[in-house]
C-alpha cells in the first residue's frame, strides 16, 4: 500500500514537474521561467558596481534564494524519474545542474556566482509551455541535416584554408612587408578576413597587382558564402519529418518528443503516463 501511494505521489509529481499539458503543469513551468528570468537579473545587477554597492546585501540573498529553490526543483526532478541518470545526464539536467553549482562553489571561489547567467539556457523549457514543440522537432531535423553534411561541409572548409593559404602566401610576395605584408600568416589573416567579407581594414594591399586579386577573393566569398547553405538544404529535404509531437516527457529515461497518440516510450519502450 505505501509503495502504491509512493509511486501515486511520484507520478503525481512528475506530472506536475516534467508535463506542459495539465494546468498544474503549465503554472510550475511558467512560474519557474519567472523565477529563472529574475534570478539571471540579479545576477547581471549584482555585476554592476552601483547597485552592488547600494543593495548588495538584497542581491546576495536574493541569489541564495533561487539558488535554493532550483535545488529542491532539481532534487525533485531526480526523485520522480526512474531512470535517474537518464535525466540527469540529459542536457536539460546538466543546465539544471550548472545552474545551481556556481552559487556553491562561490563560497571557495568567490565571483565564480557569475557563472549563474547559464540560467537563462532554462529559459528553453518555455518551447514546452507555449506549445511550440514543432520548433524543437525542427531543430532534430536541422541536427540530422549537419550530421549527414559532415564530410561534404568539412572538404568545403578543407578548401577555403587551402584557398587562404596560396593567397595569403602570394599576397605576402606581391605587397611585402613595406605595405603590412611582413609575413605569410599576416597574408594568411588578410585572406581570410577578406574572403569571408568581414574586411577589418587594418591592413590592405598598395599594388595594382595586389589590389586584383583582392578584388577577385572579395567576389569569391559572395559566392563562397551560399556553398554551406546550399549542402545544408540538400540535406534538409533529406530528412523524413515526423509528425505532431507532445510535450510528455517518458517517466523513466526523460525523454520527449512522442506522438500524441503514443502509449509507450519509442526510446526504451516504457509505458507513458
Amino acid at each position: 500500500m505505501e509503495d502504491h501511494q509512493a509511486l501515486g505521489w511520484k507520478g503525481r509529481l512528475h506530472e506536475i514537474i516534467f508535463e506542459a499539458d495539465t494546468r498544474s503543469g503549465k503554472v510550475f513551468d511558467v512560474v519557474l521561467i519567472a523565477s529563472i528570468i529574475l534570478s539571471v537579473i540579479v545576477v547581471m545587477l549584482d555585476s554592476i558596481v552601483s547597485y552592488r554597492n547600494a543593495y548588495g546585501e538584497l542581491l546576495y540573498e536574493l541569489e541564495w534564494f533561487f539558488t535554493i529553490l532550483f535545488t529542491i526543483e532539481y532534487i525533485f526532478r531526480i526523485l520522480t524519474v526512474e531512470k535517474k541518470s537518464g535525466y540527469i545526464f540529459s542536457f536539460y539536467g546538466l543546465v539544471d545542474l550548472f545552474s545551481i553549482l556556481p552559487t556553491y562553489v562561490s563560497l571557495l571561489l568567490p565571483g565564480s556566482q557569475y557563472f549563474l547567467v547559464i540560467r537563462v539556457l532554462r529559459v528553453l523549457r518555455v518551447f514546452r509551455v507555449l506549445k511550440f514543440t514543432q520548433y524543437i522537432v525542427e531543430v532534430e531535423y536541422l541536427q540530422k541535416a549537419l550530421v549527414a553534411s559532415r564530410r561534404k561541409i568539412a572538404i568545403f572548409i578543407f578548401t577555403v584554408i587551402t584557398i587562404t593559404v596560396i593567397v595569403g602566401s602570394l599576397m605576402y610576395v606581391v605587397e611585402g612587408s613595406e605595405n603590412g605584408f611582413s609575413s605569410i600568416p599576416k597574408g594568411i589573416y588578410w585572406a581570410i578576413v577578406t574572403l569571408t567579407t568581414v574586411g577589418y581594414g587594418d591592413i590592405s594591399p598598395q599594388t595594382p597587382l595586389g589590389q586584383m586579386m583582392s578584388a577577385l577573393i572579395m567576389i569569391m566569398g559572395y559566392g563562397i558564402i551560399a556553398v554551406p547553405t546550399g549542402i545544408v538544404t540538400v540535406e534538409l529535404n533529406k530528412v523524413e519529418r515526423e509528425r505532431r509531437h507532445s510535450t510528455q516527457v517518458c517517466p523513466y529515461c526523460s525523454k520527449e518528443g512522442h506522438d500524441r497518440d503514443a502509449t509507450y516510450c519509442k526510446y526504451c519502450g516504457e509505458a507513458l503516463n
